[in-house]
């Protein structure tokens, strides 16, 4: 199953979740309803009683659901802020730390997708991890104390692919939304509990009165709805989890890591259990090992014996107990184990693709992708990679790439950002302008994804003026090249993502057919820039058209667009439903490969064109 499959079937979840949390409310209400009649016993009007009884339940469920996904709907940030967890410094000198920020740098980088936020639950002892967010763009990875202390760097590295595999799947937003439905069920049983603690006293022997027996009703129907709320998110978390640990095998190429923790899990005293009672209940389904003690029935992740073994087939049941006498004295020091190198020894040799294969990669890492994203990660000059990383100086590291050597240009560029950013960013920008200049192309993507998090954190105006004053550079000369404008908008959709994930992480609808003309329009642009021959470029975008829709005329093939015309299509083309946009991705690899070559020019134009419909690509060549 890729990830167009993946996606199509997590939407099929998301929408069973909402059928049976709708049933459970619409019992929660009958059953309130039912005890209201009883409690009446026959004063007063019992219709009445019923609306307002009905209207004031279901008023609390939706305010609680409601109200609970509002406050989460910046995303990853705040379900870790919501836990207690601390932020990380990207250029944090902690060596625990910075072997952490290390690890996803490389993911990220390999990946084709934003660095996430990095965050951290220092006083937890456990080994735990999770992944919050709704897009790539607002993704959150959070590491607890334990993990960073007690897991090699092999071991921390599975952690994190597992976790990623959350990140890539579309699995985050399912999380989120689960938080806020149970959330919802769970208010009604905790005020009908504070309603009985309040006026339990005023029962007389005439009788329960009506607010008590409705309190009563509230606080066992809350309960009832979180048994079954419980069992539903068990029973998607199990198998999400299973997925997770198969794709962290497939990005690491190494089963004992990612077994090495789930064992260290196993024999420690604390394993991955979180002392925060609450936080552990909340974001249960999110975490990577259970972070607290849940019967058989409603534990959110499958034994971990089962897990290991399915890592490690010669391990036994039986071993966990040898684990637990291993660890009881003396806990294992995860930085001690750590091997001398973690990188790559070199950059790998360019790949021949076609487009079936480039769709059946997205949102993956292949065998090689990790060890060439940590390869690139180190080629990026330490100074740029350092800037790139502090909130203050990350926008002029992406603005310094689309200043231009011509001096007269350069000028009124630097005055465009004054304008817009002031003169200390504008400072900043002259003095990297020829250090970015010279910065190799297929580095440009990675630098921006090292960037994400510090740009997307920044306040809003400060965003909306970075992004004018990106428009403004590329614009100077009067002529913007399409590795240009897929680099701008890049930046764009991935701040527009973050400011506003909830609603950017709908799922489309839209078919091929209904979106023709967008989709002439970027073939267009893409058979263009790969061929500065017309004949050439004619031949290429018939070839991506005809692929696209099998024996269909080829419509003539319009003239080069301008950056207006491409910025109205990118709605259309991202509201694709997701097996349609495989189809996208697989014609867009086609206006470029039509020479049978696929140049790293190319390839990241490729990378950037698929960012903007969210279907993030590994590194295809060298």
């Amino acid at each position: 199953m890729d990830f167009f499959e993946r996606q199509r079937t997590a939407r099929g979840t998301s929408v069973k979740l909402v059928v049976l949390f709708v049933l459970a409310v619409l019992a929660s209400v009958a059953v309130i309803d039912v005890i209201a009649v009883l409690a009446m016993q026959g004063r007063g009007n019992v219709v009445g009683v019923l609306v307002v009884v009905s209207a004031c339940t279901l008023l609390v469920i939706a305010g609680g659901m409601i109200g609970k996904t509002f406050s989460l709907r910046k995303g990853g940030a705040a379900v870790a802020a919501s836990v207690g967890a601390v932020p990380v410094d990207p250029t944090t000198t902690d060596p625990a730390l910075r072997r952490f920020v290390n690890v996803v740098e490389e993911m990220s980088i390999a990946s084709g997708v934003p660095m996430p936020r990095l965050f951290v639950l220092p006083l937890e002892e456990g080994i735990n991890a999770f992944a919050a967010g709704f897009t790539p763009a607002d993704a959150a990875i959070t590491v607890t104390g334990g993990a960073l202390s007690r897991l090699t760097r092999d071991e921390l590295q599975g952690v994190i692919g597992h976790e990623f595999s959350h990140v890539l799947n579309g699995d985050m937003r399912l999380g989120i939304r689960l938080i806020g439905l149970l959330h919802g069920i769970m208010l009604l049983g905790l005020i009908g509990s504070r309603i009985l603690a309040l006026s339990g006293r005023g029962s007389d022997r005439k009788g329960i009165p009506p607010v008590v027996a409705i309190a009563l009703a509230a606080t066992v129907v809350g309960f009832v709805g979180q048994f079954f709320a419980g069992l539903i998110k068990a029973a998607v978390s199990r198998q999400r989890e299973w997925l997770a640990d198969a794709s962290a095998v497939q990005f690491t190429r190494q089963p004992a890591g990612l077994a090495g923790a789930l064992k260290k899990i196993a024999g420690m005293p604390a394993g991955s259990r979180l002392a925060d009672e609450r936080s552990a209940k909340e974001v249960s389904h999110l975490l990577f090992g259970e972070g607290r003690r849940f019967s058989r029935l409603f534990s959110t992740h499958p034994p971990i014996h089962e897990r290991i073994v399915a890592l490690d087939p010669t391990f036994r049941e039986a071993d966990l107990e040898t684990l637990r006498e291993r660890w009881h004295d003396e806990l294992p020091h995860g930085m001690a184990g750590d091997a001398t190198s973690g990188l790559a020894p070199g950059v790998r040799a360019p790949v021949a693709v076609t487009p079936a294969q480039v769709s059946g990669r997205a949102a993956t890492i292949g065998p090689d992708d990790l060890d060439h994203g940590a390869a690139l990660n180190a080629q990026i000059p330490p100074h740029i990679h350092q800037l790139a990383m502090q909130p203050s100086t990350a926008a002029a590291v992406v603005l310094a790439m689309f200043v231009s050597g011509e001096p007269g240009l350069r000028a009124t560029q630097l005055v465009a950002v004054q304008e817009r950013l002031g003169n200390a960013t504008a400072r900043s920008v002259d003095a990297l302008a020829a250090e970015l200049a010279a910065l190799p192309r297929h580095l440009r993507l990675p630098v921006v994804s090292l960037a994400s998090p510090q740009l997307t954190g920044r306040p809003d105006h400060e965003q909306q003026a970075l992004l004018a004053a990106l428009d403004d550079l590329a614009l100077a000369d009067g002529a913007v090249s399409l590795f240009e404008y897929c680099l701008t908008r890049t930046v764009r959709t991935t701040v527009q993502d973050a400011a506003d994930p909830a609603s950017r992480s709908r799922p489309g609808s839209t078919t091929v057919r209904r979106a023709t003309d967008e989709i002439v329009t970027v073939l267009a642009a893409l058979a263009t820039a790969g061929n500065p021959d017309p004949v050439a470029a004619r031949q290429a975008f018939s070839g991506a058209f005809a692929h696209l829709r099998t024996g269909a005329p080829v419509p003539d093939m319009p003239a080069g667009g301008s950056w207006r015309r491409l910025d109205a299509c990118w709605p259309a083309l991202d509201g694709l439903a997701r097996l349609e946009k495989r189809l996208l991705v697989e014609a867009m690899v086609a206006a470029v490969l039509d020479d049978g070559k696929l140049t790293t020019q190319e390839a990241e134009l490729l990378r950037a064109a698929c960012a903007l419909v969210h279907v993030p690509l590994p590194a295809l060549v060298a």
